[in-house]
């Protein structure tokens, strides 16, 4: 397998990009112990163990690192490993990996995005941000069924405390103004209309 390039980055590493279309990233006393170097040659056999022992274990490593902080979902977590320079098959040893302790649970991940956000963010705009951390549309829809028990009119009318908008006295630009920013927000027509009247 020829190296077609090593490309340099920072903290001591470089991302090495085989002919075969394998990229990985690895640190300089690593790739200068497998004399990794732009046009050398390296064998199957090496590359196999740089695999086994040095980038499933770190991949397997971070994956926890990412979900420790927070949950995540499998696609929000495998976009993250894939910044990491991490190839996709070793991704996806390390979702097994993660899958196989439980600790990857989008419909989990998105209940407690639910709870957390549903004091201040709309349905609509709960589900984008989960449709945005790749969970899927009918694991959303349950989970919003599930979780979300604020009533959205007392939000828009906090909101609309927040705002100083007067409701006696609202202008067609004040309404106008309002209905907007509602919908910014991502609250529905219907349920904007009923609060601003």
């Amino acid at each position: 397998m020829e190296v077609k390039s090593l490309v340099k980055l920072t903290k001591g590493r470089a991302k090495i990009c085989l002919a075969g279309g394998a990229d990985f990233v690895l640190y300089k006393k690593e790739y200068e112990s497998y004399k990794i170097e732009e046009g050398a040659d390296l064998s199957p056999e090496s590359y196999q163990e740089i695999c086994t022992e040095i980038l499933i274990p770190r991949c397997k490593k971070r994956a926890l690192h990412l979900l420790e902080k927070q949950d995540r979902s499998e696609q929000n977590l495998r976009d993250k490993l894939r910044e990491g320079g991490y190839p996709s098959e070793i991704i996806d040893i390390a979702i097994d990996y993660i899958n196989d302790y439980g600790y990857l649970d989008d419909a989990r991940m998105a209940a407690s995005h639910v709870r957390f956000y549903q004091e201040s963010r709309s349905k609509k705009r709960i589900k984008q941000d989960l449709l945005n951390k790749g969970v899927a549309p009918d694991v959303i829809d349950r989970v919003i069924e599930e979780e979300y028990t604020v009533d959205e009119l007392d939000l828009i009318q906090e909101l609309m405390d927040k705002k100083h908008y007067d409701r006696e006295n609202a202008t067609y630009e004040d309404k106008a103004k309002m209905y907007r920013f509602l919908a910014g927000r991502g609250y529905s027509s219907d349920t904007i209309k009923r609060a601003l009247n």
